[in-house]
């Protein structure tokens, strides 16, 4: 192992916002170890995913390619597993007429399931590195397709078999079947399978270890998340989220909160936004929802802390690139909305649910306690980190990212001509600049325009501003020519009908 081939830190979040970080300015939240992860490296203010949901967003992450390009556009609600890899408890449960509450969330997805392998032909980053001669390993969420078998290169594969999991009830892959773990704590769960591939692994080899939590992805119940974590926010009054009346696009948002906690899977309080409560509770339903929030955050916080501390003691810090991120944001209460893109239909685009987290540390590589502005895509992902890996790597043409390795290395704030960033969910798309923001729906809008320099919570909508006419058909035509030059057409998103309910095979949504 060399300076030239260090070793990488892969730590993903589930819908983390950008703003969910003490480091980031959020004086309410509690992450120590995160803020010492960015006062050692570099802090990303302006990183951006390439969909608003998770299981697009993680695609575009391992292989740079947008959803119009690898096909996925919403959250996998079937394709995790063949139902034969289940345990014989869980498809005895499966089967009740009226199960133990931990039974029910799991048994919607992954009961009478088959598996979809949405990277089948697709090279992913971790390809690259395996076949360099890295050891991939992998301990958390997939939620890409087939949870159960190994691929991207990983040799070391532990995984859960959903997409969100009950924190107490976590359902993982243990000794060849999916079995669910009672009592657990799923993200004590993934750092405990991160620290053992770190004993096993070959010491001669660099290694890839992708670390991800499901944290601070619902439920956040108090029952969900432990007392100490809960303890922390018993008083806060979270004014770093500035309350709002609830968004006229949330779902369900005249359900009455009683009828909303009789709903099936109230037994975890899993959080829909099919299942919003009306404006009366809109307060006392945000507050709940922020306590666990918080309380998942600072204890995905304590186990990152635990990988750094353990990586310090072997004294392999100082050659690993670690990178902390997250597959896509969140609001909780931005916008009168707990949720992401799919928290509102028409699904949208806010900062709060694109903006994510973005870390970089390298000891000696990396500017110490530095912050970037610069804006920087997800799909910018593959080809900066094996550059920083060493690993050669020639660009498919038609992949949009491009290397921001000089940024980190501080070398130079530009890595495009001119940075433009550009995202997608179903038939929704976005492009942004530094000053605005465009969003287009097909087939016939809503649409949006938002003046991001005088208004940096996009509370104004320009759409109908006939002084903005002119910017407007600017904007939608560098939209439309740039998802032309990288869509391909049997997979393009504009002609879907995603609508934040889940995808269940190739073309086919809830």
């Amino acid at each position: 192992m060399s300076n030239q081939h260090p070793n990488l830190l892969f730590i993903m979040t589930d819908d983390m916002g950008a703003w969910a970080m003490h480091c980031a300015g959020n004086c309410d939240i509690h992450t120590p170890n995160l803020d010492r992860l960015a006062s050692m490296g570099m802090r990303m203010e302006n990183l951006f995913c390439v969909s608003p949901v998770c299981s697009p967003a993680r695609l575009s992450v391992y292989t740079g390619q947008i959803p119009s390009q690898h096909g996925v556009h919403d959250w996998l609600c079937k394709g995790h597993l063949d139902s034969s890899v289940l345990s014989d408890d869980l498809k005895s449960h499966f089967e009740l007429e009226n199960p133990p509450f931990e039974y029910l969330w799991p048994r919607v997805g992954l009961r009478d399931d088959k598996p979809i392998h949405y990277l089948r032909g697709k090279d992913a980053f971790t390809d690259y590195l395996a076949d360099f001669g890295y050891e991939c390993g992998l301990s958390g969420k997939w939620h890409m397709g087939d949870s159960y078998t190994p691929q991207a290169g990983f040799s070391y594969w532990r995984t859960t078999a959903n997409g969100g999991e009950n924190y107490m009830y976590p359902i993982v892959l243990e000794n060849d079947e999916m079995v669910m773990k009672h009592h657990c704590y799923v993200t004590d769960y993934i750092a405990d399978n991160a620290l053992r591939f770190l004993d096993i692994r070959q010491k001669e080899k660099p290694f890839c270890l992708s670390v991800h939590f499901t944290a601070p992805h619902s439920p956040w119940a108090p029952e969900c998340h432990p007392k100490e974590y809960m303890d922390l926010y018993k008083n806060c009054e979270f004014e770093s989220i500035p309350f709002e009346d609830i968004h006229p696009w949330v779902p369900g948002r005249d359900v009455p909160f009683a009828e909303w906690k009789k709903k099936p899977h109230r037994g975890v309080r899993f959080i829909h936004a099919n299942y919003a409560p009306i404006r009366e509770t809109w307060y006392e339903y945000c507050r709940e929802s922020q306590r666990g929030y918080y309380a998942a955050v600072t204890g995905m916080d304590a186990a990152v802390g635990r990988i750094i501390e353990r990586l310090e003691h072997e004294n392999l810090l100082e050659n690993t690139l670690v990178v902390f991120t997250s597959d896509n944001g969140s609001n909780m209460g931005h916008h009168g909305i707990v949720g992401k893109g799919n928290g509102t239909y028409p699904m949208n685009m806010y900062d709060t649910s694109v903006k994510v987290p973005g870390i970089f540390c390298w000891p000696g590589h990396v500017p110490q306690d530095s912050v970037c502005s610069t804006m920087i895509s997800h799909y910018d992902f593959m080809p900066t980190l094996l550059e920083m890996c060493g690993v050669p790597y020639e660009q498919p043409k038609r992949l949009p990212g491009r290397s921001f390795a000089a940024v980190l290395r501080g070398e130079s704030d530009k890595f495009r001509e001119e940075v433009v960033i550009y995202d997608e969910y179903g038939p929704v798309r976005m492009i942004r600049t530094h000053e605005w923001k465009y969003v287009h729906r097909y087939p016939d809008g809503p649409d949006e325009l938002y003046d991001l320099k005088n208004d940096p919570q996009e509370h104004w909508n320009l759409i109908n501003d006939p002084t903005q006419a002119q910017r407007i058909a600017d904007m939608a035509a560098r939209l439309a020519g740039w998802f032309d030059r990288y869509v391909d057409p049997e997979l393009d998103g504009s002609h879907e009908d995603v609508r934040g309910g889940g995808q269940i095979d190739s073309h086919h949504f809830v």
